[in-house]
C-alpha cells in the first residue's frame, strides 16, 4: 500500500496488526509513524503502552514478547522496531542474536491488542528470505522509497488538499522543477504556500515563483536553460542572485559539471541503444533528472559536452588556485559556454 493511503486510514482509525515499512526515504517512515501514534494512541497512554526498539541493540524475539504483553490500563499497544538488519542479505555482526522465526510464529496470529511496526531503513533486503516473504505476506506493507516522476503530482495534490487548498497542474510542474523529490521540502514548502494562499483558496504560479525555495539542483537547471537557449544576461542574473544567498561559485562550477557529466553519460548510453530505465538503473540518477537529460541531451554534440567538462575543470582549478577572482572566473566560464553553444546552434 501507498504511503499516503496508509496514512488515510490511520486518521480513519483502519489500523493493521502488523506494518512492515521498508525503504531509504526516512522522512516517510517517521511520518508513518508520526501518524499512527497521534491516530491510534492517547497522549496519556503513551508512556506506558508504546515502545520503541532499535533492533540493533534488542533481540527481535524480545519484541514479539512486548507485543504478546497487554497492555497496561488502555485498549491497545504500539510496537516500533527499527533497524531490522536481519532482513538484509549480510547483516552486520552485533552481539544481538535474532530467532527471526519467533517473528514469524507471531505474524500467523498477532496480538489483537498489539500493533507491531518492523522498520527496515535500506534500500534492499534479502527478498529471498523467508521472514521478508512472510513480512510482505501478511503485513501490511508499505514501501518507503524516494518519489518517483510517476506519483509525483498524486503526492503534491493529496498535500495540498490537506491543507485545502488547490494546485494546477503547471503550478504541480513547476514546483517539481523547483523543489524536487525531497518529501520533506515538498511538505515544507507546500505548508508555506498554503499559509499564503488561505484555505479554499487556489495557489497560483506567481504565488509558487515568488515563495518556493530554490534547491540547489534547481540552480544548476536554471543556469543549463540558460545556456542552452544562449541567453548570457539571463544566466548572469541567476548567478548574481544566487551570490546574494551566498552560494559559493566552486559550489556553482560542480552543480552544472555535474548536468554536464550526466548529459554526455545520457547521451553515450542512448547511442548504444539504452531506454529511459535502463540509464536510471546505469547512473542511479532519479527518472525525473533521467526524462529532463533525455530531451536535453538531443541538443548537444557530444564533442560540446565534453569541451565543456573541460573548461569547468579548468575554472575550478583557476579559482582554486587564486588564479582569478570567483565571481568573474564564474561569469567568464558562462561566456564562453554560451559561446560554445551559438558556435554549433
Amino acid at each position: 500500500m501507498s504511503y499516503l493511503k496508509t496514512i488515510e486510514e490511520m486518521k480513519k482509525g483502519k489500523f493493521a496488526p502488523v506494518y512492515y515499512f521498508h525503504g531509504s526515504e526516512r522522512y516517510m517512515i517517521e511520518a508513518l509513524k508520526q501518524s499512527l501514534i497521534s491516530n491510534g494512541m492517547d497522549q496519556d497512554e503513551q508512556d506506558t503502552n508504546l515502545s520503541i526498539y532499535d533492533l540493533e541493540e534488542t533481540a527481535i524475539q524480545e519484541v514479539v514478547q512486548d507485543a504478546e504483553t497487554f497492555p497496561f490500563l488502555g485498549e491497545r499497544k504500539i510496537i516500533f522496531a527499527s533497524n531490522a538488519d536481519f532482513l538484509r542479505a549480510k547483516p552486520a555482526k552485533t552481539e544481538v542474536e535474532h530467532l527471526p522465526e519467533v517473528l514469524v510464529d507471531y505474524l500467523e496470529n498477532p496480538a489483537p491488542y498489539s500493533i507491531l511496526v518492523i522498520v527496515a531503513p535500506y534500500e534492499k533486503v534479502d527478498e529471498r528470505k523467508k521472514i521478508v516473504k512472510r513480512l510482505k505476506k501478511t503485513a501490511k506493507t508499505v514501501a518507503c522509497e524516494p518519489l518517483k516522476e510517476w506519483n509525483m503530482q498524486e503526492v503534491l495534490a493529496t498535500i495540498a488538499k490537506e491543507h485545502r487548498v488547490s494546485i494546477s497542474e503547471e503550478v504541480m510542474t513547476y514546483f517539481i522543477n523547483e523543489i524536487g523529490t525531497n518529501l520533506m521540502i515538498i511538505h515544507s514548502e507546500m505548508e508555506k504556500l498554503a499559509l499564503y494562499v488561505g484555505e479554499g483558496n487556489t495557489i497560483r504560479i506567481e504565488d509558487a515563483e515568488l515563495l518556493l525555495s530554490s534547491q540547489e539542483n534547481s540552480s544548476a537547471l536554471k543556469l543549463m536553460d540558460a545556456i542552452m537557449i544562449n541567453d548570457l544576461a539571463k544566466a548572469i542574473n541567476i548567478t548574481k542572485d544566487l551570490e546574494k544567498m551566498n552560494e559559493d561559485p566552486i559550489a556553482l562550477i560542480a552543480l552544472v559539471a555535474s548536468q554536464y557529466r550526466t548529459l554526455l553519460h545520457v547521451k553515450l548510453l542512448k547511442q548504444k541503444g539504452y531506454t529511459q530505465q535502463q540509464i536510471v538503473s546505469q547512473l542511479k540518477i532519479h527518472p525525473y533528472v533521467a526524462k529532463i537529460s533525455m530531451t536535453r541531451q538531443a541538443k548537444f554534440q557530444t564533442k560540446e559536452l565534453k569541451e565543456a567538462i573541460a573548461l569547468l575543470t579548468e575554472t575550478d582549478a583557476q579559482i582554486k588556485t587564486g588564479a582569478m577572482e570567483k565571481s568573474l572566473a564564474f561569469e567568464l566560464l558562462l561566456y564562453k559556454l554560451i559561446q560554445k553553444r551559438q558556435s554549433v546552434s
